[in-house]
């Protein structure tokens, strides 16, 4: 089985990628489609020529990797942005489980604007990620999991999302000692700092923090988008 997380940036997406490394059964893939998106686009992250040439550079190579993976274990985890899904043609994500992971958008603005300064909708990905659910939801249940209900009951919303994967809950999922992944992309250093001294879920100090006036726009524009998702979120 291939999970397939797409989240938006700033969420719990590499806390939930370690919850899923802690399984028994699963290995896990770390944003393989981060220099796909950075090698087609301007924007400036930290490390991007470092990132560019760490991965594959085409959609078909990167699947391949992918199904390779998935060859060799019992159940792959990979964790993506919405935002690098972008110019191709994503039938094959017809093939994977596909999970959404969303968050509240002043949160998730506020905590990306410290690394990325007056970031805009295509640094976030909030329309691309409805866009891509609103795709899948024609050919598959897709669940939807918000970062702010899992911080509340970690192991209540897991359990309910191994159930909807058809997955055994594992207690080893909420839990993992700190440091570093292997499977960390070379990114790590500049996004990784918070869960790698966590050693399980752990709410952060940007839930309650002032929006930058200058995201004013962008929080307007991406709520809405949110809101039609949040409904379907598994709840704790």
């Amino acid at each position: 089985m291939i999970i397939n997380l797409i989240s938006s940036p700033r969420n719990i997406s590499t806390a939930l990628m370690y919850s899923f490394a802690h399984r028994s059964d699963t290995k896990v893939m770390d944003e393989p489609f981060y220099g796909y998106y950075l090698n087609l686009t301007e924007a400036d992250h930290p490390g991007k020529e470092a990132i560019i040439a760490s991965q594959p550079k085409t959609v078909s190579e990167m699947r391949n990797w992918i199904q390779h993976t998935a060859s060799q274990h019992e159940v792959v985890f990979v964790k993506n942005m919405a935002h690098h899904l972008i110019n191709m043609n994503i039938d094959f994500l017809e093939d994977y489980r596909n999970v959404f992971l969303i968050r509240d958008p002043q949160q998730l603005i506020t905590s990306f604007a410290k690394v990325i300064p007056n970031p805009q909708m295509t640094d976030i990905g909030v329309a691309r990620q409805y866009e891509l659910y609103e795709k899948l939801l024609e050919t598959q249940s897709c669940p939807v999991i918000d970062s702010n209900e899992v911080l509340k009951n970690p192991e209540k919303v897991l359990r309910q999302l191994c159930q909807a994967l058809g997955l055994t809950f594992e207690p080893s999922m909420l839990q993992w000692p700190a440091g570093a992944l292997a499977e960390d992309g070379v990114w790590a250093q500049y996004w990784y700092k918070n869960v790698h001294a966590s050693t399980g879920f752990e709410k952060k100090v940007t839930a309650a923090v002032a929006l930058p006036p200058e995201c004013e726009a962008l929080y307007t524009e991406a709520l809405p988008l949110y809101e039609k998702m949040v409904h379907s979120a598994i709840k704790a």
